[in-house]
């Protein structure tokens, strides 16, 4: 078999169906192999947006995402859809075409070295330089991409090593030197955790994405009942517990509920499980949680500690650690903890205030008119805080969105990888008017595939975020923030998209119902209030409980 055909036999086996990608010379003799296997390629527009569509399938089905570019400036642009994958765990698989094997470290036309910039970014990279080695490689990169902490893996593969013969079959398993991840807690870990949660009086549960891509729905839901603990989420960790549930605090966070934010500040316990303390989530690292002792439950060693020290430090699978803690964990009712944090659920609750086409109430509209029940990707800055804090994600795998790189341009090819994972969802992209212009071009992806995608963009004539930051603090000088836009709606239709425009907010309801309702996809260009703000807001430098509640409310506990 030639190189090519043993790649694309291995992807069967690995029972990749789809790959999201753009040919070119260096990989083209894949290509020409490809429509003889059980393999549906979709054509993107841009090396960057097949990154984000893989990351968006694997965030969806839980599965491993490919991507596929040509050398030179086709593996370059898929760099950031790469790095977004490595920082958000998500696992993917990148292959690269190279330049043949004797043109190599020669400046060659389109050669570049992919596996040296990418070395930072991925779990692992290959460059294969004997096809006798591919299947190997081949089977080790969606072993090391799906297993432990997930993550991207790329192979580079020259031009000529796709068209070398082997007899070297696909092999049926794989064992890597070195690789072992730990997947049981230590037991007396665990038993010493569970005697703190059955001591403690004011306990907190910040949940991850490590507990979605464990699959640890139930065992987190089964804690928290038992033993009455409310939980908080990350933002990728916060349609890991149902948002609607009585025990949810939401977000907590930069921008998160403020009750979220309180019961962190203010508990005598945290159980860590699935993140890894990131600064958004955690405010000022002194004053986080400075009365409460910390258990952290992780798969990644390198997380424990790192950022926020652990009085009880568990390595392992957080479906397979919370298994075992619940055997140990007492039922309790916790009631005056409970009433607590329900009096500061009453004094500062998360609700659409004012008047005006409000980008809040849009997100809220969406979700209520759907019932949450479809499939979220988002872009980064305001409108993403904005989802997070009004639309109440119930099942797992519903949001998806750039967390730790904070990539705009994410949401539209996150939607295209989302739908074609799962087809029978409903999804929803909702944009804002500065992040869907860097990859809107696979709108024509969208339209060629005929997927039905919903859009909302959140368009509000500024870089929100960031004309936020400098309103409020850098003295409300505005620079480089605001955006003269296309019409978007001509746009989607110059790609045979419908769409509408909504300036009036009697009209939210229409137009998110014939979104919903419409056969194939729809955009929606809601022109919303320019400079409506996200709030509560914890300013940088400042602890959780140190919060803008409004631009003139400041809330310091």
């Amino acid at each position: 078999m030639k190189g090519a055909e043993i790649l694309c036999e291995g992807l069967v086996k690995e029972e990749v169906e789809v790959l999201f990608g753009i040919p070119g010379g260096a990989v083209l003799p894949f290509y020409d192999t490809l429509p003889g296997y059980k393999l549906r390629h979709i054509l993107m527009r841009h090396e960057q947006g097949a990154a984000h569509a893989a990351d968006g399938y694997a965030r969806a089905t839980g599965k491993v995402g490919v991507c596929i570019a040509t050398s030179g400036p086709g593996a370059s642009n898929l760099v950031t859809g790469i790095a977004n994958a490595y920082l958000d765990s998500s696992p993917i698989v990148a292959i690269t075409g190279q330049v043949p094997r004797s043109f190599i470290g020669k400046d060659a036309f389109q050669e570049i070295d992919i596996t040296g910039i990418t070395l930072p970014i991925t779990k692992n990279n290959y460059l294969v330089l004997k096809a006798d080695d591919l299947g190997r490689v081949l089977k080790e990169a969606f072993y090391l991409a799906s297993t432990g902490r997930p993550g991207p893996v790329l192979i580079d593969i020259p031009r000529d090593v796709f068209l070398e013969e082997t007899n070297i079959p696909y092999p049926d398993k794989v064992e890597i030197r070195g690789y072992r991840p730990v997947l049981e807690g230590h037991p007396a870990q665990i038993k010493r955790a569970a005697r703190l949660i059955n001591e403690s009086k004011k306990p907190v549960i910040i949940c991850g994405r490590g507990v979605l891509i464990s699959g640890a729905f139930e065992e987190l839901k089964e804690l928290s009942e038992k033993a009455q603990i409310p939980v908080a989420s990350t933002l990728l960790g916060i349609d890991s517990f149902p948002q609607d549930h009585f025990l949810s605090l939401g977000m907590l966070g930069m921008h998160g509920t403020p009750y979220a934010n309180l019961a962190v500040g203010n508990s005598d316990l945290v159980i860590a499980v699935g993140m890894r303390f990131d600064d958004r989530a955690t405010g000022r690292y002194s004053d986080f949680a400075p009365n409460a002792q910390i258990i952290h439950i992780d798969i990644d060693p390198a997380e424990i500690g790192k950022n926020v020290r652990a009085n009880v430090p568990i390595v392992g699978d957080v479906k397979r650690v919370l298994r075992e803690l619940n055997k140990y964990v007492e039922q309790k009712t916790r009631r005056e903890w409970l009433e607590e944090i329900e009096e500061w659920r009453r004094r500062f609750p998360v609700r659409v205030e004012g008047d005006g086409l409000l980008p809040e109430l849009v997100i809220e509209r969406i979700y209520e008119l759907t019932g949450g029940d479809c499939i979220v990707t988002t872009g980064v800055g305001q409108n993403q805080m904005w989802t997070a804090l009004y639309f109440k994600f119930k099942k797992p795998r519903s949001l998806i969105s750039s967390g730790g790189l904070g990539t705009m341009g994410f949401e539209l090819p996150a939607a295209i990888g989302a739908k074609v994972g799962r087809p029978e969802e409903m999804v929803w992209c909702i944009a804002g008017d500065g992040g869907i212009q860097m990859t809107i071009q696979e709108l024509a992806v969208i339209a060629q595939e005929k997927l039905d995608i919903k859009i909302a963009i959140i368009d509000n004539g500024y870089l929100g975020m960031v004309r936020q930051w400098q309103e409020l603090f850098y003295g409300k000088r505005y620079v480089a923030t605001r955006l003269l836009n296309p019409d978007f709606v001509k746009i989607a239709e110059a790609y045979g998209i419908e769409g509408m425009r909504v300036v009036r907010v009697q009209d939210v309801d229409e137009a998110i119902e014939r979104a919903i309702y419409h056969r194939g996809p729809f955009l929606i260009d809601f022109m919303v209030e320019p400079e409506e703000n996200v709030f509560p807001m914890v300013g940088p430098g400042s602890a959780l409980v140190e919060m803008m509640l409004g631009k003139e409310r400041i809330l310091e506990w």
